[in-house]
């Protein structure tokens, strides 16, 4: 159902002139067209620990199916997988390295065949850090953050496109950065990467929009995990500085984001755009 407001909408000179039940029923077919399929399987990849645990975890909670991506974390991908299924949904752990185009292909080729439901949505979250300043930075570190982050993005939402444009609906959530946006020292192949994600999100979300795949991404901030835990508490004080609310972000807060905009149907006419959860860090003190 419409809210009132959105009834309203649907009433100026597109519908002059028509009468009240020709209107009534012009809105609801329009509105039966955006609201779009069940959005039940969603793909989590890097998804065995932090923020990617945490996005699975949720979407479970949600009612989503969730196929849990993980590199090289069987056993905490396996339980993170059974814990969802603890929810009363559908779980399952796969490997690939989501920067081989070959194992992405076959991460997919495995989800088809192992549930009843196309994947209606892919949350790209995989990625690596290897820091250092540019002038030490050897050209291995800046290749493998590239092609984890930004080019493991591209395979996963290319091989989850051909599969929503085909049935017209899908939604691609691709997990950037602040650093993206704003740049960090000692991290600019991870700064790099991320703004590529950014491009890459508006670019698709062109692509795909008339297909009715929606594509977007999430900026996070500093989030509590266990790399932020083991940085120099003197040097945590000094970002916490910068960050308007005065606090790091927890994961269940970017991982609330990310099932917004995977499953909820008030996200249908939402594409193109990123969505910061960073405290206000990226729009300086």
């Amino acid at each position: 159902m419409l809210a009132a407001s959105s009834a309203e909408a649907f009433t100026g000179s597109a519908f002059t002139g028509v009468t009240p039940k020709l209107r009534n029923t012009a809105i609801a077919t329009r509105a039966a067209k955006s609201h779009g399929p069940d959005m039940s399987l969603v793909l989590v990849t890097g998804a065995s620990r932090g923020i990617g645990k945490a996005i699975a975890l949720e979407l479970g909670k949600r009612g989503a199916n969730v196929v849990v991506n993980y590199a090289g974390s069987k056993d905490a991908a396996e339980a993170v997988a059974k814990e969802i299924e603890g929810m009363g949904v559908k779980a399952m752990a796969i490997q690939a390295d989501t920067s081989k185009q070959d194992e992405v292909i076959a991460m997919y080729k495995t989800i088809d065949s192992s549930f009843d439901e196309p994947i209606s949505a892919v949350i790209n979250n995989a990625g690596i850090t290897r820091d250092t300043l540019v002038l030490r930075m050897k050209y291995d570190d800046w290749k493998a953050v590239i092609d984890v982050n930004l080019a493991g993005v591209f395979l996963c939402s290319q091989e989850a496109a051909k599969r929503m444009l085909k049935k017209k609906a899908g939604r691609i959530i691709n997990i950037s950065s602040v650093v993206g946006q704003i740049g960090n020292p000692g991290q600019a192949n991870y700064a790099a990467a991320k703004g590529g994600v950014l491009g890459m999100t508006k670019a698709m979300a062109k692509e795909f929009a008339t297909r009715g795949v929606t594509v977007n991404s999430v900026c996070p901030g500093f989030i509590e995990s266990d790399m932020t835990a083991e940085l120099n508490a003197e040097y945590m004080e000094e970002v916490k500085k910068m960050i308007p609310l005065g606090r790091l972000g927890y994961a269940s807060e970017v991982a609330g984001m990310c099932a917004f905009l995977a499953l909820d149907p008030a996200c249908n006419y939402v594409t193109g755009h990123s969505f910061n959860v960073d405290g206000g860090i990226a729009i300086g003190q």
